[in-house]
């Protein structure tokens, strides 16, 4: 049995408190008043922990800890085929036994309840589909998506060539050609945007970017980053025709609805923060702060994967191996 089919469903606490379209709060559970320091740890349960991750999860937990702030666990379950539960529960076992500890996640307080372990529960993503329903009809009536036709395979023939970033690292899909982007919501041949039972699932859907656009933060760790729409990302997916919220929306909208004011996680994922930054002020969000990680690779130069047992921290556990012995190894670094 998967993770997202083991644990029971508790309506999510913040659809009760969907505040008024007009203001910034228009998201369930966002709360903008909200102080001090909220960082989060974010694991995919498709696999065991590597000496990369735990790197990662440690610069979090102190980043959070030197502010004086609380840090929030949250399981990126998301990818259903993959996402086991022992997954899940072998990643915070072993982020414990790194010394990791967090305040606020889903082996919090008592799990049939509808926080599910703090005031911004459920803190597992595949029990919060009504938060990214919502933002999906936000983005869709702001004139923001538009239905694709498109297969995968078709997408990855047209773009021109593989569009790598700095070490060959930073892109996560080829650069959509546009193919459907003349498109609009009423393709599908549905209710209007405003019914309530108009929904994502009839389409896969895509955010329409400015071309030419730059988008510029800075990173607490790497310093000013830019990417420009259009050439180093192209209109990028939120929505799958499986009824399945993208990494980008789902990630951009838990970031704002429990009020994260940090995000700290690898180098791999710059380019998905510019998108995100994108989702974000679409939505009406500020941008959370960010801290990219180096990332690791093995001995032969390869980054880091979840297929590398061997550099598991399970593995290494078992090796007899310490923390201190997981943080001091001289691994091969990715600039």
């Amino acid at each position: 049995m998967g993770w997202n089919q083991s644990w029971s469903t508790p309506a999510c606490p913040g659809l009760r408190r969907l505040i008024s379209v007009g203001s910034q709060r228009f998201l369930p559970g966002f709360d903008s008043a909200v102080e001090g320091y909220r960082g989060r740890l974010a694991p995919s349960p498709t696999g065991l922990l590597h000496v990369g991750h735990a790197r990662t999860f440690w610069t979090a937990y102190q980043r959070a800890r030197d502010a004086g702030g609380t840090l929030v666990m949250r399981m990126d379950d998301l990818d259903g085929e993959r996402s086991r539960q022992e997954f899940a529960e072998a990643a915070m076992e072993d982020l414990r036994w790194l010394g990791i500890r967090w305040q606020e996640g889903p082996d919090k307080g008592s799990l049939d309840k509808a926080s599910g372990g703090g005031p911004y529960g459920p803190y597992v993503q595949s029990k919060r589909h009504n938060l990214y329903n919502v933002a999906w009809r936000k983005l869709l009536r702001r004139g923001f998506l538009y239905p694709c036709r498109c297969s995968r395979k078709e997408v990855a023939a047209a773009a021109s060539a593989p569009h790598e970033g700095q070490a060959g690292v930073l892109d996560d899909e080829p650069i959509y050609p546009g193919t459907c982007r003349h498109l609009s919501s009423e393709t599908v041949q549905l209710p209007g945007p405003t019914n309530s039972r108009y929904g994502p699932e009839t389409a896969n859907w895509r955010f329409r970017v400015n071309d030419g656009t730059a988008i510029e933060f800075y990173d607490q760790h790497l310093g000013p980053q830019q990417f420009v729409a259009g050439k180093d990302f192209g209109d990028f997916l939120v929505w799958r025709r499986d009824n399945m919220p993208s990494y980008q929306l789902a990630c951009a909208v838990d970031d704002a609805a429990m009020a994260i004011t940090e995000v700290v996680r690898g180098a791999d994922l710059l380019k998905s923060t510019a998108r995100q930054i994108l989702l974000l002020r679409a939505l009406g969000f500020a941008a959370p702060s960010w801290y990219h990680c180096t990332l690791i690779a093995d001995h032969n130069g390869q980054r880091l994967a979840k297929r590398h047992d061997a550099l598991s921290l399970r593995a290494l556990r078992q090796r007899g191996l310490t923390p201190m012995n997981i943080f001091s190894a001289e691994l091969p670094v990715l600039a």
